[in-house]
């Protein structure tokens, strides 16, 4: 299931950070809106469209005072009898612009998945970014009827041929102990990193990530029903904004 990011992941947690143009309504109110195409859906490591590419798009109302609401979603698929196809996540919040190097995002988000309301959940997040490098923390208390918090730290910055250089990596907690390995053993917790590459090209931004987590094959198993959508794998994204 996916957990708010943009993912990246990056961000404002979601989109709000990601796109670099957007439409003046008037003095007060800008709309931005983004469409990408990605190789893989991953979330915090994890695939959420069992290897296969993804579409997605995202619309984001931001009001000079710091406010912003906006929406975002992705096709998805997590196999067996699951009949959710579409995610569609909805979000909220402030984003304070400190001063020209400091900055902070906190906001709500309600991720809802369509023919499948047991997977619906909620959550709060904050990101302070400082000096091009981010701290996260995102947290919720309805997860699969438990809990759970997702603590990152990441960098971006440019390379030369105006490319731009994007790292993260942090920690999921599951609260409970739901990563059980075929010998046994059980854990809460995860690690999940991402360096990633970007550049833009012909009015498109180009991407390739590498993504991997710390993940056994045996306890993504035995949680997700699948042994490969905890592996690395390199991601390739294009996207457009407007």
């Amino acid at each position: 299931m996916r957990f708010f990011s943009k993912s990246l992941l990056a961000m404002l947690a979601l989109c709000v950070a990601t796109t670099s143009q957007a439409i003046t309504l008037n003095d007060s109110f800008d709309l931005a809106l983004s469409a990408d195409l990605v190789s893989d859906y991953r979330s915090r490591g994890q695939s959420q469209t069992l290897g296969d590419p993804a579409l997605q798009a995202s619309a984001v109302l931001s009001h000079s005072s710091g406010l912003y609401a906006g929406i975002w979603t992705s096709n998805v698929d997590f196999g067996f009898d699951i009949k959710t196809r579409q995610e569609i996540d909805y979000f909220a919040g402030y984003f304070w612009q400190i001063n020209d190097d400091i900055s902070l995002d906190v906001g709500y988000a309600k991720y809802v998945y369509e023919n499948s309301g047991d997977l619906n959940f909620a959550e709060v997040y904050a990101i302070l970014n400082a000096y091009g490098v981010m701290f996260g923390h995102q947290y919720s208390d309805d997860f699969a009827e438990n809990a759970y918090s997702w603590t990152y730290i990441g960098y971006e910055t440019s390379l030369p041929m105006d490319t731009t250089l994007s790292m993260r990596y942090g920690m999921v907690d599951y609260k409970d102990d739901v990563l059980v390995s075929n010998s046994g053993s059980a854990e809460s917790r995860y690690n999940e990193w991402e360096v990633k590459v970007s550049k833009d090209i012909l009015g498109f931004n180009w991407g390739l990530a590498y993504v991997d987590t710390n993940t056994s094959d045996s306890e993504c198993a035995n949680y997700l029903g699948f042994d490969d959508v905890c592996d690395a794998t390199v991601v390739a994204s294009v996207s457009k904004s407007f």
